[in-house]
This record gives structure tokens, C-alpha cells and sequence, in this order.
């Protein structure tokens, strides 16, 4: 889910990117145990390498697992931002003409937290937590 904060940018084309670069780990071990089954008997791949390629792996699959728990972290705080933003007095930038109004609702997307922002005339919803420009006492 990507996740964006008070102010902040987001692109979704970066996210679609960098989850197709994946390879989970069975991917992984197939292409290792591929890579030993055709190897050349004459000239057979040293032990060495195939530790440094297991190793990295390792190191891989630890960094992929932070960043899901960094990604999993930011969901909660960004879930946590737009709670605390309910009843106050907010401005919102992309619409157009700026606009101002009471944060009246919070709904939960696969795009993160939207919210609704009322002012004296209408209800404007779907607001990102990027949009968010000023929040009043």
C-alpha cells in the first residue's frame, strides 16, 4: 500500500517499478539449483562463489523484509495522522483553488487514508494526506 504524509509527494509508478524487480526466495533457489544442474563438469562453479551468492541472498531477502516493516511502519503512522486530523480545521492545495473546511470523515483505501473536509457550502472527499497544506488549532 503506498503511503504518503502530511505535505508529501507520491508516485505510483516508482512503487509498480521496484515490486516487479522482486524475487522471493523460491524464485531464487530454482534459479540456483538451474544454475548447478547446468554448470560445466569440466569447469565446475567454486564452492566459494556459490556461498557469496547464498550469502548475498541472505542479505537481500533481511533488507526486503525492513523495508516491508519500514513500509508497514509508515501505513500505521499515516493511518495514525489522518485519525488525529478528524474535527480540525485543515487546508487543502490540488484541488484547483485552495480550499479550507473541518475534517468531517476518514476512510481507509489500498492508497492509504482519504478524507472528507467540509466547509460552510459543500463536502469535498477522497482528500490525500499529501493535500493537506496547514493544519489550524
Amino acid at each position: 500500500m503506498p503511503v504518503d504524509a502530511i505535505g508529501g509527494t507520491f508516485n505510483a509508478q516508482d512503487t509498480n517499478a521496484l515490486s516487479n524487480n522482486n524475487i522471493n526466495q523460491e524464485q531464487f533457489i530454482r534459479l540456483f539449483l538451474t544454475q548447478l544442474r547446468f554448470q560445466d563438469p569440466m569447469e565446475p562453479v567454486d564452492n566459494r562463489e556459490f556461498l557469496s551468492q547464498l550469502a548475498q541472498f541472505t542479505a537481500l531477502e533481511q533488507s526486503r523484509q525492513t523495508s516491508q516493516n519500514t513500509t508497514d511502519l509508515l501505513s500505521m503512522n499515516s493511518s495514525g495522522q489522518a485519525v488525529s486530523l478528524l474535527n480540525r480545521q485543515v487546508e487543502v492545495a490540488g484541488l484547483g483553488a485552495p480550499f479550507s473546511g473541518r475534517v468531517i470523515a476518514v476512510s481507509f483505501t489500498q492508497n492509504g487514508p482519504q478524507l472528507s473536509v467540509q466547509d460552510n457550502v459543500q463536502t469535498q472527499t477522497g482528500i490525500r494526506l499529501s493535500q493537506i497544506t496547514l493544519i489550524r488549532p
